[in-house]
C-alpha cells in the first residue's frame, strides 16, 4: 500500500485521462463547497467582504435569489465590488435602470468594472456623452473592456485618432477583437495610401479579372492588402493566436501574398475549421494551385454550402473544366443566389462556349447591369459579332470606364475600323498604360507612322516584353535601321556577339513570326552559317512565307540541290513571288523546256516588281522567238 502511495505521489503511475479529468472536477467541486462553507461562516459573523465574495459566487452559479441578499448586505456595508455585482444581477434580471444606479454608486467609489458597465448602459440608451465619460473613466484606469468599448464609441462618432489610441491600448492588453480591428484600420489606411499613389501614376486604371471571378474575391475583397509595415501583420497574428477566425483569415492572405504558402495554409485551415467560409474558399484556391484539386473541391464545397459565392463559382469552373456542364451551371446559379455577379457572368461564358448565344447574352446582360465590367465587355463583343455596333459601343465604354483593359482595347479597334484614328489611339494608349500588349503594339505602330521613333521604341519594347512577336519584329527592324554597318571580319578574329536587334529578331522568329524567321535566316547566311539559315528559311516557308521559300531555294541552288530548289521556287511563285517565277523561267530555259520557261516568264512579268518584270519580258521574248524559229 505504501509503495502504491509513493508511485501516485511521484506522478510515475499513469492514470487514465478520463479518470484524471473526473478526479480534477471532483476536487474542484469539493474545494468550491469547502470555500462556500467557509464564506457562509464568515457571513454569519458579519464579514462584509465574505458577503460580497459569496454573492459573486452564487451569481456566477445562477442563484440570483441567494446572491441578491448577500450582495445587498455587502453593498450596504460599503463594498464597491458588491455594488457592481448587484448591478450585474439586476441587469440580468431585466432591471436596467436600477442596475445603473448601483453601478453609479460603485463607479463613484472607484470600481473600474462598474464604470465600464455604466458606460455600456448609457451607450445602449443613446446617451453618448455620458457613455464616453464613464468609459473613459474605466479605460484610463486600465480596464481593457472599457478601452475597447471607448474605442468603438469614438470610431462610431468619427474620431479616428481617439479610436485608434484606445483600440491600441485594448489590443496591447490582449483584447483579440481590438487587435483585429486595429489591424484592419492600419491595413485599410495603407491600402488607401497605395491606391492614391497608383491613381496619381495611372489615373485609376485597373487590371482585368479572371474567368472564374478572380483570386482576390476568393479571399474576401481586400484581403492581404499591402500594408507597407509589419505592424498590421503583428496585430492580425496576435488576434489569430487568441482564436479570432477573421484575423486568421487575414493573416493567411498576407502570408500567401508574400509567398509563405505553408504557414498561410495553416492559418486558413484554422479559420476554416472555426467556420469562416472565406477561409475555406481561400484554402481551396491554395490547394488547387498546389495541384490538389480534390481537396480544393472539398473546401470549396464547405464554403459554398455556407453561402460563399466565390467558392460556388470555383466549383462551377472546376466542373466546367471537366465537361460537367450541368453541375457547373448549378454551382454558377448558387453563386448568383449568394449575391455573386460572377455567377451570371460565368453562366454567360458557359452558354457562349456551347454556342447558345441568346442565353449567353441574357446572362451577360444580367451581370453587366449589376456592374460587372468583364460581362459588359463580353456582352459588347457578342453584340459586335452579331453586327450590332451601335449596341456594342456603350457596353465597351461602360466596361472601359470601370477599368476593363480589354474593353479599352476593343474600343480602340472599334474606332479604328471607322477611320477615327485619333480616338482609337486614345483608347489604345489607355489600355497600353495598363499593360495591354496588343494595345502597346498599336501605339508603337502609330508612333512609327508619326515619325516619333523614340516613343515608338518605348511602346514596342513594352509590347515585345509582353510576348508580342509582331512588336519584337518591328522593334528589331527599328534597331536594325539604326545599326552602323558591321566592320569587315578578318580571318582569325573572334566573331562579334549578336546585336540587340538580332536578339529581338530571334525572339520573334521563335514565336513563329515568318518575316522574322526569314530575317534571322538572312543574318545566319551572312555569317556563313548555311545550316542555321536553311533551318529558319524552311520553317518560314513551311508556315507559308513566300520569301522564306524563295530564299531557301537560293540556298539549295548554291549548295547544288537545284531540283529541291525548284520545288520551293514553285511554292513561292504560286504564292505570288515574282523573282521565284523568274528563277523558274531561267531554270526551264536552261534545261531546254522553252514552253515551260515562257509560262513562268509570263507569270514573272505579271507579278513584278518592275526590274523583275523587265528581265522576265526580255527572257519571254527571246523564248518566244526561239519557239517560233
Amino acid at each position: 500500500m505504501g509503495d502504491m502511495a509513493n508511485l501516485f505521489g511521484t506522478g510515475r503511475f499513469a492514470q487514465p485521462s478520463g479518470q484524471e479529468e473526473a478526479t480534477d472536477e471532483a476536487q474542484e467541486a469539493a474545494d468550491e463547497a469547502a470555500e462556500e462553507v467557509r464564506l457562509r461562516l464568515a457571513v454569519d459573523g458579519g464579514d462584509a467582504e465574505a458577503m460580497s465574495v459569496l454573492g459573486a459566487m452564487l451569481l456566477r452559479r445562477g442563484d440570483f435569489e441567494g446572491a441578491e441578499s448577500h450582495l445587498r448586505a455587502a453593498t450596504a456595508a460599503g463594498d464597491r465590488a458588491a455594488a457592481n455585482n448587484l448591478g450585474v444581477l439586476l441587469h440580468q434580471r431585466g432591471y436596467a435602470d436600477e442596475a445603473a444606479g448601483w453601478w453609479r454608486i460603485a463607479a463613484v467609489a472607484g470600481s473600474v468594472p462598474a464604470a465600464h458597465a455604466l458606460g455600456r448602459h448609457f451607450r445602449e440608451r443613446g446617451d453618448e456623452p455620458a457613455a464616453e465619460y464613464w468609459l473613459c473613466q474605466s479605460a484610463e484606469q486600465g480596464h481593457v473592456l472599457g478601452a475597447y468599448a471607448l474605442a468603438d464609441l469614438l470610431e462610431h462618432r468619427g474620431d479616428d485618432t481617439g479610436a485608434e489610441r484606445w483600440m491600441r491600448a485594448a489590443a496591447e492588453r490582449g483584447h483579440r477583437e481590438a487587435a483585429y480591428r486595429l489591424a484592419r484600420t492600419l491595413d485599410r489606411r495603407a491600402g488607401e495610401a497605395g491606391r492614391a499613389g497608383q491613381s496619381g501614376r495611372r489615373a485609376g486604371q485597373g487590371r482585368d479579372g479572371e474567368r472564374d471571378g478572380g483570386r482576390a474575391g476568393a479571399s474576401g475583397g481586400d484581403l492581404g492588402a499591402d500594408s507597407g509595415t509589419g505592424e498590421v501583420e503583428q496585430w492580425y497574428r496576435q488576434a489569430a493566436a487568441r482564436g479570432h477566425r477573421r484575423a486568421a483569415l487575414q493573416l493567411g492572405a498576407i502570408l500567401e501574398k508574400r509567398g509563405e504558402l505553408k504557414e498561410a495554409g495553416r492559418w486558413y485551415l484554422t479559420s476554416a475549421k472555426d467556420g469562416e467560409a472565406r477561409a475555406a474558399c481561400a484554402l481551396g484556391f491554395l490547394l488547387r494551385d498546389a495541384g490538389d484539386t480534390e481537396s480544393a473541391a472539398v473546401w470549396w464545397l464547405r464554403a459554398a454550402q455556407d453561402g460563399d459565392g466565390n467558392a460556388a463559382n470555383a466549383l462551377g469552373a472546376l466542373h466546367a473544366e471537366r465537361g460537367e456542364t450541368q453541375t457547373a451551371e448549378r454551382w454558377y446559379r448558387a453563386a448568383m443566389d449568394a449575391g455573386d455577379d460572377n455567377g451570371a457572368y460565368n453562366l454567360g461564358l458557359l452558354c457562349a462556349e456551347q454556342g447558345r448565344t441568346a442565353p449567353a447574352e441574357q446572362w451577360y446582360r444580367r451581370a453587366a447591369y449589376a456592374g460587372h465590367r468583364e460581362a459588359s465587355n463580353a456582352l459588347a463583343v457578342l453584340l459586335l459579332r452579331a453586327g450590332d455596333q451601335t449596341g456594342a459601343e456603350p457596353w465597351f465604354s461602360k466596361a472601359a470606364e470601370a477599368g476593363s483593359v480589354d474593353a479599352a482595347f476593343n474600343l480602340g479597334i472599334l474606332h479604328a475600323g471607322r477611320g477615327e484614328e485619333k480616338v482609337a489611339l486614345r483608347w489604345y494608349e489607355r489600355a497600353a498604360a495598363a499593360g495591354h500588349t496588343e494595345a502597346a503594339l498599336q501605339v508603337g505602330i502609330a508612333r512609327l507612322r508619326a515619325g516619333d521613333e523614340r516613343d515608338a521604341e518605348r511602346f514596342l519594347r513594352c509590347a515585345a516584353g509582353g510576348g508580342s512577336a509582331e512588336a519584337a519584329y518591328r522593334l528589331a527592324t527599328l534597331l536594325d535601321a539604326r545599326r552602323p554597318p558591321a566592320p569587315a571580319h578578318e580571318l582569325g578574329e573572334p566573331e562579334q556577339g549578336k546585336s540587340e536587334c538580332e536578339e529581338w529578331y530571334e525572339r520573334a522568329a521563335s514565336q513563329g513570326h515568318r518575316r522574322a524567321q526569314v530575317r534571322v535566316g538572312m543574318l545566319a547566311a551572312a555569317r556563313g552559317d548555311v545550316v542555321e539559315a536553311a533551318r529558319w528559311y524552311r520553317e518560314a516557308a513551311e508556315a507559308g512565307s513566300r520569301n522564306g521559300a524563295f530564299n531557301l531555294g537560293l540556298l539549295l541552288a548554291r549548295e547544288g540541290s537545284e531540283p529541291e530548289a525548284v520545288v520551293w521556287w514553285r511554292r513561292a511563285a504560286d504564292a505570288g513571288h515574282g523573282r521565284a517565277a523568274l528563277r523558274l523561267a531561267l531554270v526551264f530555259a536552261r534545261r531546254g523546256e522553252l514552253a515551260e520557261g515562257q509560262r513562268w516568264a509570263d507569270l514573272a512579268v505579271s507579278l513584278g516588281p518592275v526590274e523583275v518584270g523587265k528581265r522576265a519580258a526580255r527572257l519571254r521574248d527571246a523564248l518566244r522567238q526561239e519557239l517560233s524559229a
